[in-house]
Formats: C-alpha cells, sequence, structure tokens
C-alpha cells in the first residue's frame, strides 16, 4: 500500500506553483465564489443567511449553503437525496438528463419551517421541500405538475401563498393551504412583457425572484435583450402583488445578473446576482444596494464593484469543495458534502468501507460512453486555477476497463488507466471536437498510479492540463490541453473534477481512490 501523502503539490521537480494568494486585504472581492453557484436564491434568518443553487442532474440535489456573513459560504445540507427515480436521472437504458434535472430554486423560511422549491423539466414537475432543521432535519417533499418555470415561492403577510413563474410573459399562481398543489384556476398573467424595459426579448426576462419591503414588491429578474450588449437586471415595482407593476432596467455591467436582494441585521441592502463566466461556470457577485425614491439602486455608480465592505473570503476549501481521505469514522456520512454524484448513483457499486481508507468504485454494466456511464463521483472546479488529484489503485481492473480522474462536461477529458490485451496503460482522452478521441497511452507495470488535471480560468483562458506520475513526485504531462468549454445547452454545468471507473467488455472489477486532493494552484507549465 502507497503511503497516502499529499504529494505533487508539496514536490513538484522544478516547476514553480501559480495561484490564489492568501487574502492582502481584510475586505471581500468579487466575485465572492469562484465556481459554479448559479441560480442563487438567498434568505436570512437572524444572523444566519442560508442559500440555494442549481445543480441539475447532480445527486444529491439542490444545495444549502450557509453563511455568517454573506462571502464565507459551507455546504451543510441537500433538499433532496434523489429527485425522482427513472431512467434518465439512473443514467440506464440509453437514457439521460444532462443540462436538465432540476433547476431555480427558491428558499424561504416560514411560521417555522424553511422551505425550498425546484422544478425539473425532466419530470414535468415542480417540486416543495420542507424541514424544521436545514441543517440536520430530514426533508419532506410533495410535488405536482406542471413543472412552473423558474418558480419563486412567496409568502404574503395576508396568509396567501404564491408561486410567481414564467419566461417573458410572467404568471402567478396561488397555492392552495397545505402548500401540497396549486389553485390552477388563480392562475393569471401577472406581467405582460416583463422583458420591456430592456428590450426586444432575446433571452426573455425569467428567474423571478420577489422581495416585500415597506409594503411594496420588487420582483427581480434576468434577461438578454436582443441585439443587447449583456445580460441584465430588470426590476418591476407594484403595491399590490397582483400589480399593475412599473418596471425599468435595475443593472447592466459585465453580464452579473440573475438574482434577487438580501438584507442584513444591521440594515445594509446587497443584491446577489451570477456572472456566466466561461467554463468554470456561472459565478456568484454581492453588488451593494441603496433605496432611492422607493427603489433599490444598485452598484457603484452603477458597476460592479471590485471591493465589498464585508470581511475577506477564507477560500472555497473546505466550504465549498475539499480534500477526501476517503477515511470514515463511526457515525460520519460516507461521503462529505462536497460529493455529488453524476445523476444518480448505483449504491450497490460503491463504498467506502470494503476497503478502509479508500473510495472502491465497482462496475456493474458495459458502458461504451464515458458520458453514458454510472457512478462518477464530482465536485466542483474552483477559479481562477484549481488542481485536482488523485491516487488509484488499479490491481482489479478487469479487460476493457476504465479508471481514473476526469474535468466533467460534454468535452471533457479524461486521464487514468485501461486493460486492453492483458495491458494497463495510463492514457488521456479528449472530447474537444465532441468525438472521444485517446490522445496519448503508455503502457505501465505496476498498479497504482498518481493522476492530475489542472485547470485555468484566469480571463477566461480555460484549459485544462492533464498529468501522471509512477511515484508522486516527477510529474509527467500526458496527451494534450483541453479547451474546455461551457456548451449551453448540452451540459449547461461549469466543469467538474470526478472520479470514474467504468466497463467496456467484462463488469465486476474494481478500481480503489486512496484520496481526493483539491488545491487553488496549478503549475507554471500549465499556463
Amino acid at each position: 500500500m502507497i503511503k497516502k501523502i499529499f504529494l505533487g503539490f508539496l514536490v513538484l521537480t522544478g516547476s514553480t506553483l501559480v495561484g490564489t494568494l492568501p487574502a492582502q486585504t481584510q475586505k471581500a472581492q468579487n466575485p465572492i465564489i469562484f465556481a459554479d453557484v448559479p441560480d442563487m436564491s438567498m434568505l436570512r434568518v437572524g444572523n444566519t443567511y442560508y442559500m440555494t443553487s442549481t445543480t441539475m442532474h447532480m445527486s444529491p440535489g439542490v444545495p444549502i449553503m450557509k453563511s455568517k456573513d454573506l462571502v464565507n459560504w459551507k455546504i451543510v445540507s441537500y433538499a433532496y437525496d434523489t429527485l425522482a427515480n427513472i431512467d434518465a436521472l439512473n443514467l440506464v437504458n440509453g437514457k439521460s438528463t444532462y443540462g436538465r434535472g432540476s433547476w431555480a430554486s427558491t428558499i424561504r423560511f416560514h411560521k417555522g419551517l424553511f422551505y425550498v422549491t425546484t422544478f425539473a423539466q425532466t419530470t414535468g414537475k415542480t417540486y416543495i421541500y420542507t424541514t424544521k432543521d436545514i441543517e440536520k432535519g430530514a426533508w419532506k417533499s410533495v410535488s405536482f405538475k406542471p413543472a412552473y418555470h423558474d418558480c419563486n415561492l412567496f409568502f404574503d403577510d395576508d396568509g396567501h401563498n404564491y408561486l410567481i413563474y414564467g419566461n417573458h410573459k410572467l404568471h402567478i399562481v396561488e397555492l392552495n393551504e397545505n402548500l401540497t398543489d396549486t389553485k390552477k384556476e388563480t392562475d393569471r398573467i401577472l406581467i405582460e412583457d416583463a422583458t420591456a424595459p430592456s428590450g426586444k426579448p432575446g433571452l426573455g426576462a425569467e428567474g423571478s425572484q420577489l422581495t416585500k419591503y415597506k409594503g411594496k414588491y420588487y420582483l427581480f429578474n434576468i434577461t438578454y435583450p436582443s441585439g443587447g450588449p449583456m445580460r441584465t437586471v430588470v426590476i418591476h415595482r407594484a403595491d399590490n402583488i397582483m400589480g399593475p407593476y412599473e418596471g425599468k432596467v435595475g443593472f447592466q455591467d459585465l453580464g452579473v445578473a440573475q438574482g434577487g436582494l438580501i438584507d442584513m441585521p444591521d440594515g445594509t441592502w446587497y443584491s446577489y446576482l451570477f456572472r456566466d463566466y466561461g467554463s468554470v461556470g456561472r459565478i456568484p457577485y454581492l453588488i451593494p444596494v441603496k433605496w432611492e425614491d422607493g427603489w433599490p439602486v444598485l452598484g457603484v455608480n452603477g458597476k460592479v464593484p471590485a471591493m465589498l465592505n464585508l470581511p475577506a473570503s477564507k477560500g472555497l476549501i473546505p466550504g465549498i469543495v475539499n480534500n477526501d481521505e476517503f477515511t470514515r469514522k463511526k457515525g460520519e456520512p460516507a461521503l462529505p458534502l462536497v460529493w455529488q454524484w453524476n445523476h444518480n448513483p448505483d449504491n450497490s457499486l460503491w463504498s467506502v468501507t470494503e476497503r478502509k481508507g479508500f473510495l472502491r468504485l465497482k462496475t456493474g454494466r458495459i458502458d461504451t460512453l464515458f458520458l453514458k456511464s454510472r457512478n462518477t463521483l464530482t465536485q466542483r472546479t474552483i477559479g481562477p486555477v484549481c488542481t485536482g488529484s488523485t491516487l488509484v489503485d488499479v490491481s482489479n481492473l478487469k479487460e476493457g476497463d476504465f479508471a481514473g480522474l476526469c474535468a466533467l462536461q460534454r468535452k471533457f477529458g479524461l486521464v487514468g488507466i485501461k486493460v486492453q490485451n492483458g495491458t494497463k496503460y495510463v492514457y488521456m482522452v479528449s472530447n474537444k471536437t465532441d468525438k472521444p478521441t485517446e490522445l496519448q497511452s503508455i503502457p505501465i507495470s505496476q498498479n497504482s498510479v498518481y493522476l492530475k488535471i489542472e485547470c485555468n480560468f484566469t480571463d477566461k483562458i480555460d484549459v485544462a492540463n492533464f498529468f501522471y506520475s509512477l511515484d508522486g513526485k516527477t510529474w509527467n504531462i500526458i496527451g494534450g490541453p483541453l479547451k474546455m468549454e461551457y456548451t449551453l445547452m448540452e451540459h449547461f454545468m461549469g466543469y467538474r473534477f470526478g472520479l470514474y471507473n467504468y466497463s467496456s467488455k467484462n463488469y465486476g472489477g474494481y478500481a480503489d481512490f486512496d484520496y481526493f486532493h483539491i488545491t487553488d494552484q496549478i503549475t507554471k507549465k500549465s499556463i
């Protein structure tokens, strides 16, 4: 057994480490999270903030994040373990739901209960999850048809409960008293043309987030006007939730849009919004808000500030991503919350107990394509640069097996070990042309191999490089650089690191992963 040590980042055989330096300021910087955390919904309960986001086909889903200062966040829960037990979410019978699954959510706190809503094109349903204990409690779930697009849950002061939903033409529908379904007969158009303040619709106004402040209702939406310069925030205001609403462009800078309003205990207001940032995904920003003439005014002179009057970030490790040695104490969960499976896993085919201190991924069927294979375990990549690495024992792979480390998106990259004609090879595959191509394979005679992927998202360079090592000290680049690409319809998610094992000929083999490490640095050779 090879001793589990953090090699590859401490010993780099002459390569220079580059990446995120320790904070030299006591103030926060935008973006507040340099990782794929889109479609945020925020809530404050006392002096604690909670946030939900979209992770689509990942399982578990709808991550719940917690913060005390709006800057330093950690994942504390998920709204569900399994959205639905159907072929597309299970990656079986040739079905998948890349780019879909559950989308934009809302988080609310009402009468002692936390509520999270979401919807899924994959199932055609809307979901409402409730719990008393957002971190440790069990979530109860109800679902109903149809899937209300980008639905926003709102509890009004008069006891009525609503969903606001739609694209371009926004609707409102009342929920029944138990929040188990909508009163279909109450469905009505709320705003006929919510995109109008920003121009003709390219992307129609969607992503509704409603806030009530001093008796008025403020509805935030994202739009991308046809021929317009960038994604834009539009804001509508009304004295009554049913309208009429007056609207205007609320913010237009750097394409930072979609989100809503959050207040702090001291009366300070911010708008939480995200920005499309190439292959790392959609990354969150905080924008200062002042109230003028009954309207929220976003930004500093209408611009995104680089610095914020908030505590500095302590980094995304371990709150959003983290190392894992796969050692578990009694009572600990099998997998920390930073992990998500690519689609619903087959729980009979993985373990962290069969071999102490290792994640075992077993094959249970034949797959001819990596993206169709099951039980890939993933974490987000982070910007501006990051490295993911692992040590894998492939003693028990079978003929036709592939196991290793991936950069997961439609245009994926793989570095791993395969068994072909009885020989083991370390190999690299690129899917940058939408046709998986093996760029290099090298025969090896040992069973434990170190693997590493370095990602550079600086200024949207969006390049990943792939490495292997036979001793954990000397790293060898393999294959070629992958030009990472954020594919919208096909995958709709920032790149993720993943551990995988699948069989193309004879299932029943397995790979043992000794650890997964992530850092916010890369070697100079990756620039």
